[in-house]
């Protein structure tokens, strides 16, 4: 008897989930609270609850999937890197985002780079890194100039790190194959600023297989939903983002069998919407987009919005105060009761008798670190100073408008977070859930609600009409996701921005089946497959006002832990022919003279290299697929070769055994 053993880490919840190989029947489910920083607690009350009724001796395979990475991208948290530039001007960081992304961590510039055809067209200059070396970081990121074409810088100035640091190196050819340098130094870096806390969760998962005596090989899901092995994923943790929708995509369509939906999966911090089309998810041509982020990394083509149960509530100030969630996640209220009751209640219990609405609004900081964190400038440490016991009131934490912006890094950095109103609180009060302190959760909306719009009027008139404001703007959020998803995805030219259509008016009047001088309808063309733990309790309203079907299959609020095990592996490898004119072609270092063995010679490689891989990955029956993309001109109807693109993928399911 084989069992599957699927997990899946997010913000707020740790699922897993027993897979009977045989059967193909989900035997148990669990939910348990992902806790941070020490990850292998909660990965390990899941495990526990799941594995309860079974040997961990027949456990063949487990397979992981994740939100944090994602997460941590549209947070803007990770740790702090050094970027090193090898043949780019400073100009190049205005492209692709990548000045914004470094968010003031150091970049050091140094001569070299090669050409488009890979030649050396100038020396290496590793004299300037060793007087710039960046030091108080958590790893570093390369990006040479065409390296995809020749890697030789990259190699060196890697090899060189490593020869005087124990941290961790990303080389941008490792990542991806495709030119763009600004955008190939992007995914590095957010790659390097991700291996930390994917480390910390496989290590979890692992240590906690190797307690329950589970002797299975672990997979990861990557982002276009394929499985790799841990030593890949914590090697290159970028491409687990987008991990946890992608395996979300597979598990919809293995818990409803709809060939043709979109499918929205709400967690706590992000909504993922992806369409699901002939059963399959579309995969984004231009790399997965997270956030404000464009990357290299081929994934689902997801739209990741911050938007969630845990999201923060704001006020939208006027004479009509209205409301916005997220993007940035808080701990709920209620959660927080629930850890820490004597703090919360009384924090909240002395805003409450203030004469005027708290300045604070009632919200919680909570340190996340084991040890006293190192590296920080002295008003972090002053902050960091007065967590040393434990949560504490905003106010009490921050005492000067200037350590504001110090609370924000260390909560960027992860070492801190806010607990705050949030959908999830308004979920209690509203009686939607009752999984934590629901009595915390009525004072901090009771709190909440005494702000004041701009006409001077309270909010709401109590913590009930606030809770319902807040559950209808997640509504309005979520209805104009999904929108946005299924304009971008109808494949009619609408020329128009895809957000202008789905604020546009007459939008608006069609889900409200305006009947007037002018008669609107609109509705969705495809049901909606509500995911996520919270679903049931929101998705209902959203399927109502976007005139469509909404499914709520049986587990939504594990599909992801389920994705994990129903997936397989796919193991990418790409190369190209270059030419330098007739009779001239390259391709991995190597010269020819005729076209076809160059290609030949290059598809022979990749197979190789690619079957390799999903070998050492554990699968056995190997199957290949072979796209090719060559590029030649016309000139004096004579075919002139300009380069060619060779994407070879071994794919299979990996073998279920325990080894």
């Amino acid at each position: 008897m084989a069992y599957l053993l699927g997990v899946d880490t997010g913000g707020t919840y740790t699922d897993a989930v027993i897979l009977d190989e045989a059967t193909d029947q989900i035997v148990a489910s669990a939910k348990s609270l992902t806790t941070r920083p020490d990850l292998s607690q909660g990965v390990g009350a899941a495990m526990d609850t799941v594995l309860s009724g079974v040997d961990p001796a027949d456990v063949a395979l487990v397979s992981l999937s994740t939100t944090l990475a994602t997460n941590a991208l549209v947070e803007g948290q990770g740790g702090r890197v050094a970027l090193i530039l090898i043949g780019f001007e400073a100009a190049e960081l205005e492209r692709a985002g990548l000045k914004d992304a470094l968010r003031g961590d150091p970049v050091v510039f140094l001569q070299g780079g090669h050409s488009h055809a890979g030649a050396e067209l100038q020396a290496l200059d590793l004299t300037a890194l060793k007087a710039a070396m960046p030091t108080g970081v958590t790893g570093y990121a390369v990006a040479g100039s065409f390296a995809t074409r020749n890697p030789a810088h990259e190699i060196e100035v890697r090899d060189h790190i490593r020869a005087v640091t124990d941290l961790p190196v990303t080389c941008s050819h490792e990542l991806s194959s495709a030119l763009g340098g600004p955008k190939r130094a992007l995914t590095a870096l957010l790659n390097a600023r991700l291996i930390g806390m994917i480390d910390a969760l496989i290590t979890a998962c692992e240590t906690h297989m190797a307690d329950k005596g589970i002797n299975a090989r672990l997979m990861v899901v990557r982002g276009d939903g394929a499985l790799v092995s841990a030593a890949v994923a914590r090697e290159k943790p970028i491409e687990t983002i987008l991990s946890g929708p992608a395996a979300s995509i597979a598990g919809a369509a293995w818990l409803t069998g709809e060939q043709n939906a979109l499918v929205s999966d709400i967690g706590g911090t992000t909504t993922d919407v992806c369409l699901l089309r002939d059963g399959r998810p579309q995969i984004d041509p231009q790399g997965a987009r997270v956030g404000p982020y464009r990357t290299m990394v081929e994934a689902v083509a997801m739209r990741t919005t911050g938007l969630g149960g845990d999201s923060e509530v704001h006020v939208i100030e006027g004479l009509k105060a209205g409301l916005r969630l997220g993007p940035r996640r808080l701990m709920p209220i209620a959660l927080a009761a629930h850890h820490y009751p004597d703090v919360v209640h009384l924090a909240l219990d002395q805003a409450l008798g203030l004469p005027s609405p708290a300045i604070d609004g009632g919200q919680i900081v909570i340190p996340l670190w084991s040890a006293f964190p190192q590296g920080l400038d002295p008003r972090e440490t002053g902050v960091a100073e007065r967590l040393q016991d434990g949560p504490v009131r905003y106010g009490q934490a921050v005492t000067t408008r200037m350590e504001g912006p110090a609370l924000g890094r260390l909560v960027t950095r992860g070492l801190a977070m806010l607990a705050g109103v949030t959908p999830s609180d308004a979920a209690h009060v509203l009686g939607k859930a009752d999984t934590w302190d629901t009595d915390a959760a009525e004072k901090a909306l009771t709190l909440f609600a005494r702000k004041r719009s701009g006409s001077g009027d309270r909010l709401a008139p109590d913590a009930k009409h606030l809770a319902q404001m807040i559950i209808d703007q997640l509504t309005a959020q979520t209805v104009d996701c999904l929108l946005d998803a299924a304009f971008a995805e109808d494949g009619r030219d609408w020329d128009v921005e895809r957000t202008a259509l789905s604020n546009h008016p007459l939008t608006k009047a069609g889900l409200d089946q305006h009947r007037g001088v002018i008669e609107t309808s609109l509705k969705l063309g495809v049901p909606v497959i509500g995911l996520g733990a919270s679903a049931a309790s929101y998705y209902g309203a959203v399927g109502k006002r976007l005139n469509t079907r909404m499914v709520l299959p049986e587990y939504a609020g594990v599909a992801n832990a389920i994705g994990a095990v129903v997936g397989q592996v796919a193991m990418h490898e790409v190369g190209q022919v270059t030419s330098n004119g007739p009779g001239h072609f390259a391709a991995l270092g190597t010269g020819y003279t005729d076209k076809n063995t160059a290609l030949a010679a290059l598809e022979t490689q990749l197979s190789q290299t690619a079957s390799t891989k999903a070998r050492a990955a554990g699968v056995e029956d190997i199957r290949l697929t072979i796209d090719r993309n060559i590029k030649e001109v016309t000139i004096e109807n004579q075919p002139m070769f300009i380069e060619a693109t060779i994407k070879v993928t071994a794919h299979g399911r990996p073998r279920i055994a325990v080894t």
